[in-house]
């Protein structure tokens, strides 16, 4: 079924799919059924589609392959977020998070397996990259965390954000047109206003994105308000500047019209003091950013980070909110099971 030899038949377009329906004396519609059980309704063999014949179901087994991802292990937090670590067809271990809360479900979902990037704070950083992830594999994982939505608590997901493992910059073929599938009437069809791509920084790629023209949102880890900072706990920075990235925030704004969010994670004694503050409103206001989401930080063993006393917290937040910036706190969920902002790390 995944012989690597074959061609992976969810890489064909539906027209490339009529033409080989076509070219064994197959009716043009069989290629809509079998395109239907390939990502409307994600058939995991070809034994699945039983609207199409045997022989015909035998032929398409012979000729290509349909790789898919799998649970291969599954955790709950006490707070209801739901890790999954998947495996590839090729037996390679990526992970994603299912996050409830009252008003959403979101599936918060990987683009490379490990990564490249080192940043100092994440698990992740300290793997090495293995590879880039296919774009059906990718709409594989939200199909899955949406069928895990569904089964635990009785609805769909309601938001995707590519905050999970690797950076979708650097997969960008594969994740821009992952969410197109995911965003198709005969995917997914989500709407691309509730999927968010968070990226560390690739200045060239985010002007990309507004060239584009994409209809997704989009989120800087900023995590650092100066270059020297941001140097130290985001290689990235040395070859992608603050400047470099306002500039590229700026053009992909013009070009779509699309919200920006920054994302800021608070170490102790490092970027968390009103003078860090100040610096983080400035970029605010050089971009057009529409929310600042300020995050907890989540310790990993790999990293000596600590995370800041609350009252530092309130009043690095209550000095945002006196200069009308539009900022959230968002606390972390699923740090039990090591599911956290910057935790996932195939643990075990």
């Amino acid at each position: 079924m995944n012989d690597p030899a074959k061609k992976n038949i969810r890489h064909l377009s539906l027209g490339e799919l009529e033409k080989y329906f076509e070219s064994i004396n197959e009716k043009k519609f069989r290629a809509r059924q079998a395109y239907e059980w390939l990502w409307l309704r994600q058939a995991r063999t070809f034994n699945d589609m039983t609207n199409l014949g045997k022989d015909l179901r035998a032929k398409l087994s012979e000729n290509f392959s349909l790789p898919a991802l799998s649970i291969d292990a599954l955790q709950k937090s006490s707070d209801g977020t739901v890790k999954s670590r998947f495996k590839t067809a090729d037996g390679h271990l990526v992970e994603g998070v299912l996050i409830p809360t009252d008003t959403r479900n979101t599936a918060c979902v990987s683009s490379q397996i490990g990564c490249s990037l080192s940043c100092r704070f994440c698990a992740t950083g300290y793997m090495d990259r293995k590879r880039n992830l296919d774009f059906d594999e990718i709409y594989d994982e939200v199909a899955l965390i949406n069928q895990q939505c569904e089964q635990i608590y009785g609805k769909k997901l309601s938001n995707i954000v590519f905050m999970g493992m690797g950076e979708p910059l650097l997969n960008y073929k594969n994740v821009t047109r992952a969410i197109d599938r995911i965003s198709a009437p005969d995917g997914l069809g989500m709407s691309p206003r509730r999927i968010t791509l968070s990226t560390a920084g690739v200045a060239k790629m985010i002007r990309q994105l507004g060239e584009d023209k994409v209809k997704f949102r989009l989120a800087l880890s900023l995590h650092a308000a100066n270059d020297k900072k941001r140097n130290e706990i985001m290689p990235i920075n040395e070859t992608n500047n603050i400047k470099a990235l306002v500039d590229a925030l700026n053009f992909y704004y013009q070009q779509t019209h699309n919200h920006i969010t920054l994302e800021y994670i608070l170490f102790k004694e490092f970027n968390d003091t009103l003078k860090d503050a100040d610096e983080l409103i400035k970029i605010y206001r050089q971009t057009a950013s529409d929310l600042v989401n300020i995050i907890e930080y989540n310790p990993i063993d790999a990293a000596t980070f600590m995370k800041p006393e609350e009252d530092v917290v309130d009043k690095f937040m209550a000095y945002l909110e006196k200069n009308r910036v539009n900022a959230r706190l968002r606390r972390s969920r699923g740090r039990d099971i090591d599911a956290a902002c910057g935790q996932l790390a195939n643990k075990g």
